[in-house]
This record gives C-alpha cells, structure tokens and sequence, in this order.
C-alpha cells in the first residue's frame, strides 16, 4: 500500500503517481489540490487518466507571484499548469485565498487575464483562525460585498466566479 506523507504540494512528492494509480484501481475518483508548480507531473497524471478533478491555488497575477508566496517561484511552471489543466477535459477550479493587505482590485484583474476563458473560480475568505503563519494572524479579507464586485470583475474573464 502506498501513502504520502500529510505535508506540502502533493506533486513533489515522489510517490504521488504510484499512489494515484493505486487509489483509481480501486474504483475511487481523485481530486488533486496543487499549487501549480509541478507541470511535469500534473501532464502525466491527467494523460494517463488518472485525476477526476483539479483544484489549483492562483497565488497573485505573475508579477507578484513570490512576494505573494513567501518562496521563489518559476512563473512559467504556473502558466504551464493553468494551460494544461483548462485544456485537460478534466473538471477543475481555479481559486485564491484573499487577503486585503497582499492583494488589490487591480491585481484581480491581472489574475482574470492570467486565467481567462475559465470555467470556475473561487475567491476564498482568509480566516486568520487557520493559518500556519502567525505574522498574519491580524490580516484580514475583503468584505462580501467587496468580494461581490471582485466577482463581477472576475466575469469578464471568467464563467463563474464566487467566493466562500
């Protein structure tokens, strides 16, 4: 039996494919959470049949990308993945946890340009309750109707947009 260790981006795991494969011989579907940095492996899953829904995390538009993240990001690996994931057949969501103080209006337009012709998009709440980083414990999100003109925004790129 395989297992992967409950830590980090599931695709740099080495022994996310195994696993997958073993979990869809028994008949289960898979749903793959990642923050898009692995392409490489995304591709392989998604040729070989083996994911029935991808959920991937947009951060920030591209030119803040690893300011947004905290770590040094190869940009060209997240576009990869946003294109192969809208051109997979497979279902997905695309979605981004907002915090009012690393993210304006203006650079959620950039993320609907970064993701457009979409099918689903998330906006997420930032609850400072469930965080690992205690430096943003006094951050806060946008209010819902903040959220909700964010969301027409987002439309004029993206088929539907909500937030949670």
């Amino acid at each position: 039996t395989c297992a992967l260790p409950i830590c980090g981006e599931p695709t740099i795991q080495s022994e996310l494919y195994d696993f997958v494969k073993e979990i869809k011989s028994l008949d289960f579907a898979v749903k793959l959470d990642t923050n898009g940095t692995n392409p490489k492996i995304l591709s392989t899953l998604i040729e070989d049949n083996l994911l029935d829904y991808i959920a991937m995390d947009i951060k920030a538009p591209i030119e803040k990308y690893s300011q947004v993240s905290g770590a040094k990001v190869d940009c060209e690996n997240i576009k990869k993945s946003i294109d192969i994931i809208m051109k997979s057949g497979v279902d997905y969501e695309f979605r981004t946890t907002v915090l009012r103080s690393q993210l304006s209006f203006d650079d959620f337009d950039k993320i609907g340009q970064l993701i457009n012709g979409a099918e689903l998009y998330y906006l997420q709440k930032f609850v400072s309750s469930k965080i690992y980083n205690p430096k943003l414990a006094c951050e806060a999100s946008y209010s819902d109707e903040e959220l909700m003109k964010l969301c027409k925004i987002l439309n004029k790129y993206i088929k539907i947009v909500e937030y949670r």
